[in-house]
């Protein structure tokens, strides 16, 4: 078979980098554009903040540069002389002051030698914002356990013993190593019997009173009776708060409290008594004193408002920073010159140029679909999670002309900030539940709705699952127990047996 030479002809989508970068853009979150954003800046100098300082944005267009003028105008930047005349003054170090020989017992400093009108380093203000404490790393559960027993009067032997059980200690604050196992670690084989199994267990019970209270328990029943025997005697239901933890803590999770009362017998306002003593302790201690990360604040890219009885969308302007060509290194470039200087002008303005679009696009794009999702959604702004409708990507995608990819993209971690809140567009998007007169119910409102139904149920007779499904069929919803069971746990509310409790 001979090679032969066939011209066809096709057509295709190119991938440019333009459109690339456009796409890229579409898809960052608030935080992830603002550093893009940056690094374009850091690296094209044709790109300037149009912030509000006064100056318009100038477009380029394509009529002929005065070439003229501009290196007029940068002859005339560069030749005016800079000022001179602002020089700091300088510090008069030869200052004729000479320290007594004796000094009251009382005297000050500042009594003494004068101040100057200059804080020196190390003073109060320093106190009143101070660096360390501000960029300091946060205190660990380790450390401040560390440094209690630091100060605790032990001895060289015990000291090492509570270096290794605090090497033990999660996060959580238990203790996660056998007694057996650290008894091993400080046992010096050459004298295997010079530490004992009940200086290992005096050392972890003084431990076990450092503060957060509840620290270096084995399991969660020594954890509660930790912090019942530092609580003051006089506390009533102390007794039966702490033979309800070391008896029968499995009754207890289990919620009998039937149970509970006839064998402690204890009437049911003694048993309440007790309990809420028992939920009043901290099953974690730990957390108190772990490090925990700073709080992440969410900055919305849409804000929804009510004005004049209508909805309004606009973007957050601290999200949407504008951009603009610089003017004056725009009009350096020359059409007709081919130097590497012109060639790296003309190259960084081009990519300049596509990058603001790139920007208004991504804008629009956003704005468009925000807009399509609160027309969509106005029951939820007004009425509340119950009246949210079922919406997918394919309903807003066909409205606004659209992919479903590119709303997609445009959903993922933009947040809009409502009246309500402050949402992920992504929750307005939910599958929908056939309802029985053949309407639609979306899942949200349905979860809205069980979780109403479980606040308002009795504690001591909890709704279980096929109830709730009973409850919303009288309402016209049709759903199976399986699914309210599922949405029971995405909003974490306990099973009913678990949700059971004393008036």
């Amino acid at each position: 078979m001979k090679p032969t030479l066939q011209l066809q002809i096709g057509q295709h989508l190119a991938m440019t980098p333009q459109l690339q970068q456009a796409i890229r853009l579409l898809q960052l979150s608030t935080l992830e554009l603002q550093q893009e954003i940056q690094e374009a800046l850091d690296a094209n100098p044709m790109l300037e903040s149009a912030d509000d300082d006064g100056e318009p944005a100038e477009p380029i267009d394509d009529t002929p540069i005065d070439y003229a003028a501009a290196e007029a105008l940068l002859a005339q930047e560069s030749a005016d002389p800079a000022d001179s005349n602002d020089e700091p003054s300088a510090l008069d170090i030869n200052v004729n002051e000479s320290m007594p020989d004796d000094l009251p017992v009382d005297s000050l400093w500042e009594d003494v030698f004068s101040s100057g009108g200059n804080t020196p380093a190390g003073s109060a203000d320093d106190d009143e914002n101070p660096f360390e404490s501000r960029n300091a790393a946060p205190e660990t559960l380790a450390d401040h356990l560390a440094w209690q027993l630091n100060l605790t009067p032990f001895s060289d032997l015990d000291r090492a013993i509570g270096h290794v059980i605090l090497d033990a200690i999660d996060e959580r604050g238990y203790l996660t190593v056998p007694l057996d196992d650290i008894l091993s670690a400080v046992t010096d084989p050459d004298d295997p019997d010079a530490v004992e199994m009940d200086e290992v267990e005096a050392v972890l019970h003084r431990i076990q009173q450092f503060d957060p209270p509840g620290v270096a328990a084995r399991d969660l029943r020594e954890c509660l009776l930790i912090q019942l025997h530092q609580l003051p005697e006089t506390l009533v239901s102390r007794e039966d708060a702490t033979r309800v933890v070391r008896d029968h803590l499995e009754l207890l999770a289990s919620r009998d409290f039937t149970s509970l009362m006839r064998k402690l017998k204890l009437s049911e306002d003694g048993l309440k008594t007790a309990i809420s003593l028992i939920q009043s302790l901290n099953p974690n201690p730990g957390g108190r004193i772990s490090h925990t990360s700073e709080t992440e604040y969410v900055t919305p890219d849409i804000i929804v408002r009510r004005l004049h009885q209508r909805w309004t969308v606009e973007l957050n302007p601290e999200t949407a920073p504008k951009l603009r060509v610089n003017a004056n290194y725009a009009s350096m470039v020359r059409r007709a010159d081919s130097s590497a200087d012109n060639t790296y002008l003309r190259d960084n303005l081009q990519e300049a140029r596509w990058f603001i679009k790139s920007l208004l696009s991504r804008n629009e794009t956003l704005l468009k679909v925000a807009t399509c999702i609160v027309e969509h959604q106005r029951g939820f702004l007004e009425h509340g999670p119950e009246a949210m409708k079922p919406l997918v990507l394919r309903d807003v995608a066909d409205e606004v002309g659209m992919h479903e990819s590119t709303i997609s993209r445009v959903t993922t971690q933009k947040f809009m900030h409502t009246p309500r809140g402050v949402f992920e567009l992504k929750f307005f998007f939910s599958s929908h539940v056939g309802t029985t007169g053949g309407g639609e119910a979306s899942s949200t409102a349905i979860r809205a709705m069980i979780k109403k139904l479980v606040s308002q149920e009795s504690p001591k007779k909890p709704l279980s699952d096929n109830k709730i499904a009973d409850l919303l069929l009288e309402q016209g919803i049709e759903v199976a127990r399986r699914t309210i069971a599922k949405y029971r746990e995405s909003l974490n509310i306990p099973p009913s047996n678990e949700r059971k409790q004393l008036l």
